[in-house]
């Protein structure tokens, strides 16, 4: 199936960046999980995106190393490509990017600058001592898991042996 022809004027891209700054807001699990309204904007309802465009943009965001948020840069440069030519697509990188950004990014700057002028606050240093344990667990279970893919990238150890090792461990209630 062949890429859609699209044309887009100046409303369709500063109606995409909105879209993208509104759904900033809502991606408390990160961009991807806001991935079926995406779908259903960019696919569904203006149909800038084939579906296998869609698919393929998160697939490849996904296998990729780096953060996952890169498939909105990669659906944002397939709107531009669909609308025709290489800086559309950079416009539509910019565009999806900036906006899905720019939100959360200076919500978390204004709540790290009130965190730090109310630091005396009793509830600041509950929830600052609340989630020290929380940034502790997800650094170890990171090291885990990276201590795994090199425990097998290493000793080329079947994948099936690591799993059995890790159920045994936690039979045994010790992870």
């Amino acid at each position: 199936m062949s890429a859609p022809q699209i044309v887009l004027s100046w409303s369709d891209w500063l109606s995409l960046f909105g879209h993208y700054l509104m759904l900033s807001l809502m991606s408390v699990g990160g961009a991807i999980s806001t991935t079926s309204e995406m779908h259903r904007y960019l696919v569904e309802q203006h149909h800038w995106l084939t579906q296998a465009q869609f698919n393929n943009a998160i697939a490849l965001a996904q296998a990729a190393p780096g953060p996952n948020v890169l498939f909105v840069a990669l659906m944002g440069w397939q709107v531009g490509m669909n609308a025709g030519s290489t800086g559309a697509a950079f416009l539509g990188v910019a565009v999806t990017m900036l906006g899905i950004l720019i939100p959360s990014t200076v919500l978390t700057y204004f709540a790290a600058q009130w965190g730090h002028r109310n630091r005396d606050l009793r509830a600041v240093r509950a929830f600052k001592q609340g989630m020290a344990p929380v940034v502790i667990a997800l650094l170890l279970s990171t090291s885990w898991i990276l201590g795994s893919a090199m425990l097998i990238w290493r000793t080329k150890l079947h994948l099936l042996w690591i799993l059995a090792g890790g159920a045994l461990l936690g039979w045994l209630q010790l992870v």
